[in-house]
């Protein structure tokens, strides 16, 4: 293998050596199985290219400075993943299986997980497809669940720095009662064309608001948004917006910090009250915000002042990234750890 300039890795695509697949026949799963081929060999009707019974997750690896490698919060993941399998009627993978895969994935790909303090990681993507062919719209009878790696470096190449973002609101991410709980390519294909115009208008990405009134705040692209003021810790709640398991981490340990959680409706309007703001998921971790524009109504809320991330989110960013790491405690079990 050539070697690998872990300093400089974007947040893309890189073959490993090893991927796991499981499949689901006959009203169960089957056992794991290692697999060493890129490539997926479905029938044509399969209902996940025509009818979206498609799910995935993202998770992280890290190697420590102990040499140990910790995988965060995977059981919130196959957790996450039951739900979306509720949501669109896929059979639920259990946790057991979930857990073995994503061990099991990463032990067979070690050679690829970063060196610590490289300020890269490995990207961990498990994915629920319905095999089944199917012409009607009904559920499969047959599924594939599969988990490949990636070594990858940060989501924004800035890193850890604010970013500017748009609201856009041609475009909707998800229904109110659609599918933006859960974790499917659909809502992810529904935000090309606005995260497309962000990037157009000179952008970091998109923000959403709410699908029904377009008055409150949504999402930021494809990660949950938070503000900070007033010692609290804010994120919007709704029906739309997909549980993320960073953001839930966020909030524990804003909490074990001392600041106050808020988790309700936030009204565009509010932005101009937050002290600091951010985007945050898996790929990021926090993206601080430096500032919203409203175009259509002429309108920037500057949320970073000096350009700069702001205290708490610089706190809580360095925390999350310390256990994820084993440089802090792991005092709620999020971590675990690769025997």
């Amino acid at each position: 293998m050539k070697e690998i300039d872990w300093a400089n890795l974007s947040f893309g695509y890189m073959k490993t050596d090893y991927n796991v697949r499981c499949y689901y026949r006959d009203g169960a799963w089957g056992e794991l199985e290692l697999c060493s081929e890129e490539t997926l060999n479905i029938h044509m009707a399969a209902t996940c290219l025509h009818y979206g019974q498609e799910a995935f997750e993202g998770l992280k690896a890290y190697r420590g400075k102990d040499g140990k490698i910790r995988i965060f919060r995977p059981e919130a993941n196959a957790q996450r993943l039951q739900s979306t399998c509720n949501g669109i009627l896929m059979p639920e993978l259990p946790t057991e299986t979930f857990l073995a895969a994503v061990k099991k994935v990463v032990k067979a790909n070690e050679r690829f997980i970063p060196p610590y303090e490289s300020g890269a990681s490995l990207y961990i993507r498990p994915l629920l497809i319905g095999t089944g062919a199917q012409v009607g719209v009904h559920p499969a009878n047959e599924y594939m669940f599969v988990v490949f790696v990636t070594p990858v470096g940060p989501y924004f190449k800035g890193g850890f720095s604010t970013n500017p973002y748009v609201i856009i609101r041609e475009f909707d991410r998800a229904a109110p009662y659609g599918t933006g709980r859960y974790k499917v390519g659909g809502n992810y294909a529904a935000s090309l064309r606005a995260n497309k115009k962000a990037h157009d208008l000179g952008y970091s990405c998109e923000f959403y608001l709410d699908a029904k009134e377009k008055k409150y705040i949504d999402e930021c692209g494809a990660a949950n948004f938070f503000g900070i003021k007033n010692n609290t810790y804010i994120t919007p709640k709704s029906s739309s917006i997909l549980p993320s398991i960073t953001n839930k981490s966020l909030m524990q340990l804003a909490e074990d910090m001392g600041i106050k959680v808020e988790c309700r409706p936030v009204p565009e309007e509010e932005l101009e009250t937050f002290e600091e703001a951010g985007a945050c998921g898996t790929a990021a971790v926090i993206s601080p915000i430096q500032r919203i524009d409203d175009l259509e109504n002429n309108k920037s809320y500057v949320i970073s002042k000096d350009g700069k991330p702001g205290p708490i989110c610089t706190k809580l960013y360095t925390k999350l990234r310390a256990i994820q790491y084993g440089d802090e405690p792991d005092t709620h079990n999020w971590v675990t750890i690769l025997d």
